[in-house]
């Protein structure tokens, strides 16, 4: 039996509706038994795939020990593989741009083809297959791939839609759909000859195809290029055709009956809608022997069919070559008839960066591992970080694991950076950390200046305690960031944050994308659903399942003889006034005057609610204007965590004897509870010696009853 052990950071949980309204969706229920009498439901929900855990056997939590007691699991769990588009072209591969969009040109079997990926893949990454021909009339493809699409080509030049032309499409769209994760369904574009390949594709694959679109396509190549009816014929193009499909004669080839105009019914009993744009007056592929006919059998059939002649503009070519009048109609047509409505894919908001590979080889060979997460009340509240203890445990069966939990609610980065030591490194060296603070540094007002220090200031402490430390940071959803992100705006606290990650080389998992994403595509509401910024039981499921898809791919089912833990590199500061070396100074530092005391277990007789370590412990108090303390400390930063509540008045401080600079205590929140806030003083202070000097303030807010100030702890980033 391994041991586990739990450490946790006592905090009280800020209250708020649990909701019993699950959704009838495959969950994963891991059932942890905390005490006796505590049963915590952890159920994952999976929106993409069907995942078994299996049951979990007992995990027993006790007061006394806090150890967890697991059983040996196996590890059941189906691997998903989300491979990036831009990673999977192999060696040989030409890059380039196509009207501003990423163009891969690479061989397939021996033939060219290409690929065009959008900025931002639609859902589902849906696409477009050309045929021949593939830089011709692309104002349909360009508005496309700026709304979504790929687009696809393989260059299977003078095989006329032969069998042996199919069998490569065939494997390519295996490739594309496997390798590059396409949608399993295909909108084709042919032009002219092309018409041959993808009537002929289609009619063997009718399942895969989206829709049809086509310009003055070949329907019947006894029209072209045989030229046995009206069309200009083609005696070298027809040559080649008949060897390709084998044909002795012109009358096996007048015999054969599987022309893109022939046995459409498989087509039109799969519902696959078709457009041809044609014009006229066309010698080359006649519309009376291509088209038309194929039209009209197709619709006699049941399948939809629409045909727009394009009579604008100039007729080229005998009329084969006309202006395409409506290509936003193509586009309309095709998007309209291709995109799928599918659950989001969560790999789509992860960014993995370095990985988690080092925690990984620790967990592994060394069989230990501690797991730290640190953040507001999202973090403190049960849900995905259970889920997230239970995951590793399974995945990692004979690891003994110890858990550290350092959630405090309505914190976000900057007392995260100095309360660090305190409530997580002092417990030892960290294999693994969760960070998240993007809800409450907006909420709470931090500037970006701010936002950046801090998050900087926890990277850069933690990997110089342990430069193997893996780190994943997590953006959780609020409305504010929902308006943010629906109106195209990446919300500032997650790019302040971001800035970090990108510069450290940190993975990132965006929830709060992933979660407005997946309203806008009508998976659930925010209303009846997820509820709330701290989330009901249904969204801490979806956080859960964005997450565990995150560490399937993270922790590999396969470790490599030689992976070695490679340390994390420390780049240069983005803010050379960083906390990193933040810690919590006691009160008793302080030198005070008489009116200033120190209460050795402090408790409101308001009757206003308390935090956690900010009620029946030692608070440096004072109530009366014009009263000083002092404090003397090292270090380019310094700041005061109190407890604001309903009678919280105005302070002013000074360093080192210069102005007198005034602060408001109260908060929005103070009215109600006796709030634990940390307010930064000072930073860019010099490498010397300073003095820190608080007085109280004959003002207050006029919301306040009082002047008080109660401070918990100074804090302090040394140099």
């Amino acid at each position: 039996m391994k041991k586990l052990l739990v450490i946790l950071v006592v905090v009280p949980m800020i209250s708020f509706g649990l909701y019993s309204n699950y959704h009838d969706v495959v969950d994963v229920n891991e059932n942890i038994t905390i005490d006796k009498n505590i049963n915590i439901n952890n159920n994952v929900n999976q929106t993409e795939t069907t995942i078994d855990y299996g049951p979990l056997d007992q995990v027993n939590v006790t007061r006394e020990t806090n150890r967890i007691q697991a059983s040996k699991i196996s590890d059941t769990r189906q691997q998903e593989t989300q491979i990036a588009i831009d990673s999977i072209v192999k060696n040989g591969e030409k890059e380039s741009l196509w009207k501003g969009f990423k163009r891969y040109d690479f061989k397939y079997k021996q033939n060219d083809a290409r690929l065009i990926i959008p900025r931002e893949p639609l859902p589902g990454n849906p696409w477009i297959w050309r045929a021949r021909f593939p830089d011709w009339h692309t104002e349909a493809d360009s508005l496309l791939v700026s709304e979504g699409f790929h687009i696809a080509h393989i260059n299977t030049r003078n095989k006329f839609g032969s069998p042996s032309a199919i069998s490569i499409w065939d494997e390519f769209y295996q490739f594309l759909t496997l390798e590059f994760n396409l949608q399993k369904t295909v909108a084709l574009m042919g032009v002219s000859r092309g018409g041959l390949f993808i009537y002929n594709w289609a009619k063997k694959n009718p399942k895969k195809v989206s829709c049809i679109y086509a310009e003055a396509p070949v329907c019947d190549f006894k029209s072209w290029p045989a030229g046995f009816g009206k069309s200009k014929a083609d005696t070298k193009a027809w040559k080649k055709l008949k060897e390709e499909y084998g044909f002795a004669s012109d009358e096996d080839a007048k015999s054969y009956t599987n022309n893109p105009k022939d046995n459409l019914n498989v087509l039109a009993e799969a519902k696959v809608p078709i457009m041809h744009m044609i014009g006229l007056e066309d010698e080359i592929v006649p519309v009376n022997e291509n088209t038309f006919p194929l039209i009209n059998t197709y619709i006699r059939l049941g399948g939809s069919a629409s045909v727009v002649p394009c009579t604008g503009g100039k007729q080229k070519l005998n009329g084969h070559h006309f202006d395409i009048e409506t290509p936003r109609i193509v586009a309309d047509f095709i998007k309209y008839n291709t995109l799928e409505k599918r659950p989001l894919n969560s790999a789509n908001y992860h960014q993995m960066r370095s990985g988690l590979k080092n925690s990984h080889i620790k967990f592994e060979r060394d069989k230990k591992g501690r797991v730290a997460f640190l953040g507001g009340s999202i973090t403190y509240n049960s849900g995905w970080r259970d889920s997230i203890c239970s995951y590793l445990i399974k995945r990692f069966p004979e690891t003994e694991f110890e858990f550290i939990a350092a959630g405090v609610p309505t914190t976000g980065t900057t007392p995260a950076a100095f309360r660090l030591e305190r409530d997580v490194l002092s417990h030892g060296s960290v294999d693994l950390l969760f960070e998240e603070a993007a809800v409450n540094d907006a909420s709470n007002g931090r500037k970006s200046e701010e936002q950046i220090r801090a998050m900087e200031g926890i990277v850069r402490h933690v990997r110089v305690s342990n430069s193997d430390i893996d780190i994943v940071m997590m953006h959780f959803v609020d409305p504010n960031k929902m308006i943010d992100y629906n109106n195209g705006i990446e919300p500032k606290v997650i790019s302040n944050h971001n800035k970090v990650a990108k510069h450290y080389n940190i993975p990132t998992i965006n929830l709060a994308k992933e979660v407005t994403h997946r309203i806008r595509n009508k998976e659930f509401t925010w209303e009846n659903d997820f509820k709330n910024l701290h989330p009901s039981p249904f969204g801490q499921r979806v956080y859960a399942h964005s997450m565990l898809q995150f560490l399937d791919k993270a922790y590999p089912t396969h470790l490599d003889s030689g992976d070695k833990i490679s340390s994390h590199t420390l780049p240069n500061k983005i803010d050379n006034e960083c906390y990193d070396k933040g810690y919590l100074l006691d009160i008793s530092e302080a030198k005070l005057d008489k009116k200033w005391n120190i209460d050795p277990s402090w408790k409101p007789n308001d009757g206003s609610k308390t935090r956690a370590n900010y009620v029946d412990v030692p608070m440096l108090t004072c109530n009366d204007p014009g009263s000083i303390i002092k404090l003397r400390f090292e270090g380019n930063s310094v700041g005061i965590a109190v407890a604001a509540g309903q009678d919280a008045g105005f302070i002013e401080y000074r360093i080192d004897k210069n102005k007198w600079v005034e602060l408001n205590l109260f908060t929005k929140w103070s009215k109600y509870l006796h709030l634990p806030w940390y307010n930064t003083l000072a930073t860019g202070l010099s490498q010397n010696k300073h003095l820190l000097e608080i007085r109280i303030s004959e003002q207050k807010d006029e919301k306040s009853t009082g002047n008080a100030c109660r401070i918990r702890y100074f804090y302090v980033n040394k140099y």
